[in-house]
């Protein structure tokens, strides 16, 4: 890795590739093995694998029982904990002051995010869920929004790929709407986890509790795993950055390999205004930079740009991107630039106390719990007649010890070490349409610290989705219910779109320009250049957990675009 900032030639590279999280670091590491010059630019600082500043500390090392005081949530994480549980001291280094990077809303959005080399591979969640023919024909069969331009034979030998490179722990259930993967060993299910299985599955059969499929090294192989990674310790500390590179993430796995094949510049501090369009040759011809610690202006050129900063940092760079031929954002000539916000819901869900297996334990800190993939409106038996689409849970039984607060001492020593019952928890996590009035834009008359315009989101719940979720809530207890639980509470706080941190579909994928942004290589339909594998592409939002879609379709369309320059088509 090296900086690079010398004339027009050594401001020239192959491809440009803006953002360095979980698809933007695919796409570099896919490039450079090409053989490709490429050039990173990342908004936010240099972070490094093994830079991770708790990741060694127990929980008595960290201030306030690892609690943000009251008076720093107020003057610096206003809007990023909304949620009561996102910023800890253990991870809030990864975390936006929104103080620093404001936003505005006609709709609450919780635009959860960080700025770093890496980006959000360092705090994701790790669940990894192919998506199927059900998610890829929805819209079409259901008159929603537009057809996605693929289906699943054209991105499962990508799945394929990206899988085996990753490393996804999970367990084959042969389920059409989750099709099994290339698995490592899966995090076995606990004994409590197993009941709840065996429960469910003989009062709802189409209902499976599984092993939660996750993107941590249960085995490594070192001639598959390439970079700087080792087996998952089961410590549970994965939200603080994995010294062990145990976990998938940019900094561990993607630039380290791309950094091997000495054709990679990192390019941190260098927040992207906008993508240069050419009108003599229509493509883009070059990045315009801003440097985040000086503030100086720079301008990068390559012949292809993929577009990974995110779904909306990507979106708000596009919009930004204004000429005579694209007035209102480049390749926007459908208007759909911007628009068709999608997440997942969250906020919901349901939780209870399993009597029996007191004698039982388990070692170590797994790092993930079950997975009920979705089991409405997949076929004819199961359709609904209230609402579209579906909803899965993630979810873990352990055992949890209430801590009385005038106990001291000896009883108290006591009383830690005899474990308390087990609770079982989930989370349900259910698809959001495509409406193209949920969106965001850009206020150009009012600007940010660095001179650019504030992005405003105006997206909402509706119709569908209320209904969607009472649903999901009540067949969480229900499950609960088949498994013995006893005080079985729920929850269903309708939280705003973003909350999820599954944002995507606002430069959509589709047959036509004048429809969607992107064709079914992820390039623009009208700057055949430059092309977008973020969560920005997406369709629609499916059920399942996206990232590992993200890669999938960033390995495919690099495929495409060495196989289009070297028929010299692009």
């Amino acid at each position: 890795m090296n900086l690079n900032l010398k004339g027009t030639d050594e401001r020239s590279y192959d491809a440009i590739v803006v953002g360095s999280g979980i698809s933007g670091g695919f796409a570099a590491m896919e490039l450079c093995k090409k053989g490709y010059k490429v050039l990173v630019l990342e908004r936010g600082r240099m972070i490094k694998h093994m830079e991770y500043p708790t990741a060694n500390l127990d929980p008595w090392e960290l201030p306030n029982q690892n609690k943000v005081t009251a008076e720093e949530i107020a003057q610096h994480y206003f809007k990023q904990n909304r949620l009561h549980w996102w910023v800890n001291e253990d991870n809030k280094a990864y975390i936006n002051k929104d103080d620093e990077y404001p936003y505005d809303e006609v709709n609450r959005f919780d635009w959860i995010r960080g700025h770093h080399v890496g980006g959000r591979s360092i705090m994701w969640g790790r669940h990894c869920y192919r998506w199927s023919d059900i998610d890829f024909e929805a819209n079409a069969k259901e008159g929603v929004a537009i057809d996605w331009p693929i289906r699943y034979k054209d991105i499962q030998p990508w799945y394929d790929y990206v899988e085996t490179f990753v490393g996804v722990a999970g367990q084959k259930e042969g389920l059409k709407q989750v099709p099994d993967g290339n698995f490592l060993p899966a995090f076995e299910l606990n004994c409590a986890e197993q009941h709840l299985r065996e429960s469910v599955m003989k009062k709802y059969p189409a209902r499976v509790v599984t092993p939660g499929r996750v993107a941590n090294l249960s085995s490594y192989d070192p001639e598959i795993h390439k970079g700087t990674r080792g087996q998952c310790q089961t410590r549970a500390r994965c939200v603080r950055g994995c010294p062990y590179g145990a976990y998938f993430s940019s900094l561990s796995a993607t630039l380290p390999v791309a950094a091997a094949t000495g054709n990679l510049t990192i390019r941190a501090d260098s927040i992207v205004s906008e993508i240069v369009f050419d009108k003599k040759t229509r493509k883009a011809s070059s990045v315009r930079v801003i440097d985040r610690e000086t503030g100086d202006e720079l301008e990068f050129f390559a012949k292809v740009i993929f577009c990974n900063a995110s779904t909306v940092g990507t979106t708000a760079i596009l919009l930004n991107s204004r000429s005579d031929e694209f007035p209102d954002g480049l390749g926007n000539s459908s208007g759909e630039l911007g628009h068709n916000m999608m997440d997942h819901h969250y906020g919901m869900g349901a939780s209870g106390m399993l009597p029996g297996f007191e004698d039982t334990y388990y070692k170590g800190r797994k790092p993930v719990g079950f997975y009920i993939p979705r089991f409405r409106n997949i076929d004819k038996e199961t359709k609904r007649n209230d609402y579209l689409r579906g909803f899965g849970y993630q979810g873990n039984a352990s055992r949890i010890k209430n801590m009385p607060s005038d106990m001291i001492g000896a009883a108290l020593k006591d009383h830690i070490f005899k474990p308390g019952p087990y609770f079982i928890s989930m989370t349900c996590f259910g698809e959001i349409l495509p409406h193209h009035d949920n969106k965001m834009f850009l206020n150009f008359d009012k600007k940010d610290q660095y001179g650019m315009p504030i992005i405003t989101f105006d997206a909402t719940l509706r119709e569908n989705e209320i209904a969607l979720r009472k649903d999901g809530v009540q067949c969480a207890e229900e499950m609960l219910e088949a498994a013995g639980c006893k005080g079985i509470t729920s929850y269903n706080d309708a939280t705003a779109i973003g909350a999820c941190i599954h944002e995507m579909g606002t430069a959509r994928m589709g047959h036509s320009p004048k429809t969607s942004v992107l064709n079914k290589w992820n390039q623009m339909h009208e700057v055949e250049n430059v092309f977008v594998t973020d969560g920005a592409c997406m369709t629609s939002s499916g059920t399942q957990n996206p990232s590992i879609t993200y890669m999938a379709l960033t390995a495919r369309a690099v495929d495409y675009c060495d196989k289009q320059i070297k028929a010299g088509a692009l």
